[in-house]
C-alpha cells in the first residue's frame, strides 16, 4: 500500500495552476521590482512611488499571463468586465500589502531597499493566488 495520497485529476490541475501562477507571478514580479529598483537607485524616485510604477507594469503582465495561461481551463471567460474589475480589486490588495512592506521595511525601519522582497514573494502571491483563483478566474 502506498504512504501517497492519489493525485486526483482535480489536485493535479490544481498543481498546474499553481506552477502556471508561480511562474507567471515570477516573472510579474521580475517586471515589478525591476521598474521600482531602476527607479529608486537610477532615479531617485521614493520608494513607495516607484513600487507603484512597478506595480502598473506588473499587474498588466499579470492580467493577460494569468488569464490566458495561470488559469487556462478554469472557470467561465464570458464576463471579461467583471473579470477585469475583480483582477484590480485582488491587484489593489496585493499593491497596498505589498506597499506595507515596502513602508514599514524600507522607510519606517530603515532597512535596504530589497529588504521587502521576500514577503512580496513569497507571503503575499499565496493570498493573491487563493483570490485568483476562487473570485477572478472562476
Amino acid at each position: 500500500m502506498s504512504d501517497f495520497p492519489i493525485l486526483t485529476r482535480e489536485r493535479m490541475a490544481l498543481l498546474g495552476q499553481l506552477l502556471r501562477y508561480g511562474v507567471t507571478g515570477a516573472l510579474a514580479s521580475v517586471v515589478n521590482i525591476g521598474i521600482y529598483h531602476a527607479l529608486v537607485r537610477l532615479g531617485g524616485m521614493d520608494p513607495n512611488l516607484a513600487w507603484t510604477c512597478g506595480f502598473v507594469g506588473a499587474a498588466a503582465t499579470g492580467y493577460v499571463i494569468h488569464g490566458k495561461w495561470s488559469f487556462r481551463g478554469h472557470g467561465s471567460r464570458d464576463r471579461q468586465t467583471v473579470r477585469i474589475l475583480r483582477f484590480a480589486i485582488v491587484s489593489l490588495i496585493s499593491f497596498a500589502l505589498n506597499s506595507l512592506w515596502v513602508w514599514l521595511l524600507v522607510q519606517h525601519m530603515d532597512l535596504p531597499i530589497w529588504a521587502p522582497y521576500p514577503l512580496v514573494l513569497c507571503v503575499t502571491p499565496l493570498l493573491v493566488f487563493w483570490l485568483n483563483r476562487q473570485w477572478v478566474f472562476e
